[in-house]
Formats: C-alpha cells, sequence, structure tokens
C-alpha cells in the first residue's frame, strides 16, 4: 500500500510512537535516556506543543500529545526523532550501521473522554507489563514519574490534561486493564487507526483520510456470481 500523507490538525489529542529499529535498542543505559530528555528539552523550546504524557521504553517510546495549531506534531517530532538519531549513532560509534528508528513515527487521534484515560492508563503501565518496575509511576524514565518527582523544568514539559484525572490514581493505574481496553488499544497500534468510539472514529477517520485503517483486512468474499461483497467498516 502507497504511503498514507500524514495529516495532524490542531485540535485533536495523538498518540504517538516509534521503535527501534530490528533488535537494537533506543536505551542502553540510564545516561542514553538522560540524552534524550535533554533532546526533548530542546525540541520543546525550539517547537512547542502541549505534552500530556510520555514514556521511554528500552527499544521504543510513547508520547500522547495535544496540538492547538496545524502542523505542530510534525515539526515537533520530526526536530526530536532526527535529532536524537543522529547524536545516538554520533554518541554510540555506530555510523555505516543503519538506521536507528525502524521508520517514522505513528500518530494518530485518540478520543477526549474515557478513551484518553484508557490511552494515559496504557502508556503508564508500559515499564509495569514489561517488568521494570513493581507499580506503575515508578519508571523514571516517563511523565508519570516526572509529573510527581522530576525537577522543575522537566515538569514544565508537562501540559494538564483535557479529561479529569481519576481521584485515586495509583490505584486507578495499577489495576489492569481489562481484556477489550487492550485487544482495542493494540488494534489501534497494530492498524494505526484513531482510537475512540465507533461514530468518532468513522467521522475522524473520514476527515483525516484513514478510512483505510478500519477497512477489515484481506480480501472481500465474492457472493454465488462473483461479485465482491461490500463489507462494512
Amino acid at each position: 500500500m502507497p504511503r498514507q500523507s500524514r495529516q495532524c490538525p490542531g485540535g485533536f489529542v495523538y498518540h504517538v510512537w516509534n521503535r527501534a529499529a530490528g533488535r537494537l535498542r533506543l536505551f542502553k543505559k540510564d545516561e542514553d535516556y538522560a540524552a534524550f530528555n535533554r533532546i526533548l528539552l530542546e525540541a520543546h523550546e525550539r517547537h512547542p506543543i502541549a505534552i500530556l504524557e510520555w514514556c521511554l521504553m528500552p527499544n521504543h517510546w510513547h508520547f500522547v500529545v495535544y496540538p492547538q495549531r496545524d502542523g505542530q506534531v510534525t515539526r515537533f517530532f520530526r526536530w526530536l526523532t532526527h535529532t536524537h538519531a543522529m547524536r545516538a549513532i554520533t554518541h554510540r560509534r555506530v555510523l555505516g550501521m543503519g538506521p536507528l528508528y525502524q521508520g517514522r513515527y505513528k500518530s494518530l487521534p485518540v478520543q477526549c473522554d474515557g478513551h484518553l484515560l484508557t490511552l494515559l492508563r496504557y502508556v503508564h503501565r508500559n515499564p509495569l507489563r514489561a517488568g521494570l518496575v513493581k507499580r506503575a509511576g515508578q519508571w523514571r524514565w516517563s511523565g508519570a514519574w516526572t509529573r510527581r518527582h522530576g525537577d522543575g523544568t522537566m515538569r514544565g514539559l508537562l501540559s494538564p490534561w483535557p479529561v479529569d484525572e481519576p481521584a485515586d490514581w495509583q490505584r486507578w493505574v495499577n489495576a489492569p486493564q481489562t481484556p477489550g481496553e487492550v485487544r482495542d488499544l493494540r488494534e489501534h497500534i497494530r492498524r494505526s487507526r484513531p482510537y475512540g468510539g465507533r461514530e468518532w472514529m468513522l467521522t475522524t477517520a473520514a476527515q483525516l483520510n484513514l478510512e483505510w485503517t478500519l477497512r477489515p483486512r484481506g480480501r472481500p468474499k465474492r457472493d454465488e456470481e462473483g461479485h465482491k461483497e461490500l463489507r462494512p467498516l
């Protein structure tokens, strides 16, 4: 399938993620994470954007952002990923070893309601699911940890959520997500599709030229006369 043009107009919340190429690790030691945080601060100074959360994992990262103007997502993440790749390759002295990232970052809209809370919880729980910490929020290289324990400079990267945070945050974030929530989120990531309620997804996909992400995969079945069946989204 040809590469789809990226459309990230302001006014939507976006889940943005990227992964290391092959079996590479983006971050091997604490200094690698700290170096990325320094680049993150630079990126935010050059191309400001409202960051709701982020989480750095050994071989990938997640961000949740809320741009107010068209083009903010592209400018911010293009500079962030390009600068990180160039500096990491130079620092590790692996020039000629291929790209650091598997490709360009993915950025998909998220409905600003309970679906956003479900996504934020999923991002918070990444280190817990990977066995890196015993409780969500203990992972130092995340917005969840930074919001409560980080210095003023790093906390300044984080913007308030556009939805109410659960009153008992610790219990909420550490409670396992339902199989349905995990399934829908993984489908959102695997298919690069918007994440939200059905009607919102249909409307948003049409607005952003993402209808193809909602269609069933595979060839449509043919009826008895050999005509392709039209399958609903």
